[in-house]
């Protein structure tokens, strides 16, 4: 257990930033899982720099790595044009 009040706090804000990225890293999963479900082109279309805006700020953010932010945002992209 920690003994120093800033490993305490320490501990808290570790606590805080975990769930927070847990958070954001689950309603961007939940967004590109809603992107893939969707035919529609013009829904597709209207969705794509959402869902990549969302990968690039958990990506810079540190919660995925920026390999698999890129990779996705490729995918989501053949998607797009795959639907053409």
């Amino acid at each position: 257990m920690a003994n120093h009040k800033s490993s305490k706090k320490r501990i808290k804000q570790t606590i805080t930033k975990n769930e927070s990225n847990r958070y954001y890293g689950k309603i961007t999963r939940n967004a590109v899982r809603k992107f893939r479900a969707t035919t529609d082109k013009a829904e597709v279309e209207k969705q794509l720099p959402i869902v990549t805006s969302m990968l690039d700020k958990l990506a810079k953010k540190g919660v995925i790595h920026a390999n698999k932010a890129a990779n996705l945002k490729s995918k989501l992209a053949k998607q797009v044009n795959k639907l053409a």
